[in-house]
């Protein structure tokens, strides 16, 4: 399995993360730190459940607030920002759920349309159902379009989360976990439709996951979270032949046992 080549990082950053800290009581999630992602570019934020990761995407969008430092994305400082300006922000940054988050009483179409409706109330019925499509057709699922969430496979529910995502024309897209619970060949079906969406849609994305096989595929750059903080930074290939003490088990578990 060859890894993703490393992207050349871009003058301009997409999101900055500076010296960042969150503790829940007397639990430290999150301690200095620090993080940028470039324009065009995906990098995957790696590490053991429980070390943060989603946490720190639920910073980016405002979803939890840092006890201290800074996230900067697409130029605003998340933390000082009003309410309606955030919400206009999150219109440009697209999170991809871990369990995909559809409206189980609404059919596939219907869940694509949810967002339109609730967020561009000024586009016709038409731009709608073309947009509809659109989003079905790239995530290779327009057969699904009258279906109901509980007549999909896990697979299929992930990629109709992230057509629903996409549907918008988000500028950042998060992933969270994004292979979580499949199996390696619907595994490496996400990790094809990630690369897609990043080449078609000309998306930044953090791709945040502990399967070594998603960040081989997905990642321009990793970013490994250890210790709460951001311990080594690099293409795959860096972080893993280097016989680094906090890499290598994790390199062992993914791929030799």
């Amino acid at each position: 399995m060859i890894s993703k080549s490393i992207t050349n990082p871009q003058s301009e950053k997409v999101i900055e993360i500076k010296g960042l800290n969150k503790a829940f009581g007397a639990y430290q999630v999150l301690e200095n730190a620090s993080l940028d992602l470039y324009k065009g570019e995906n990098l995957v934020v790696l590490g053991k459940s429980g070390t943060g990761k989603s946490v720190l995407i639920k910073i980016i969008v405002g979803l939890l607030s840092p006890d201290s430092g800074s996230v900067i994305a697409l130029g605003q400082k998340i933390d000082e920002i009003s309410y309606p300006e955030l919400l206009k922000l999150r219109l440009r940054i697209g999170f991809s759920f871990q369990n995909s988050a559809l409206y189980d009483s609404m059919t596939v179409r219907e869940n694509l349309e949810f967002p339109l409706v609730r967020n561009e109330r000024n586009k016709s019925k038409t731009e709608v159902n073309a947009l509809v499509e659109e989003m079905l057709d790239a995530v290779g699922l327009s057969q699904t379009i009258n279906q109901m969430p509980s007549e999909l496979s896990g697979g299929q529910r992930k990629r109709i989360g992230i057509a629903r995502t996409l549907i918008l024309k988000p500028e950042i897209m998060l992933y969270d976990e994004p292979t979580a619970g499949l199996d390696p060949i619907t595994s490496k079906e996400i990790n094809k439709l990630i690369n897609d969406v990043q080449e078609r849609y000309h998306t930044s994305a953090i791709v945040i996951t502990h399967d070594l096989t998603c960040a081989k595929e997905v990642g321009n750059r990793v970013a490994m979270l250890v210790d709460r903080r951001f311990d080594r930074q690099g293409s795959f290939d860096e972080i893993f032949t280097t016989g680094d003490k906090q890499a290598q088990p994790f390199f062992d578990y993914n791929f030799i046992q």
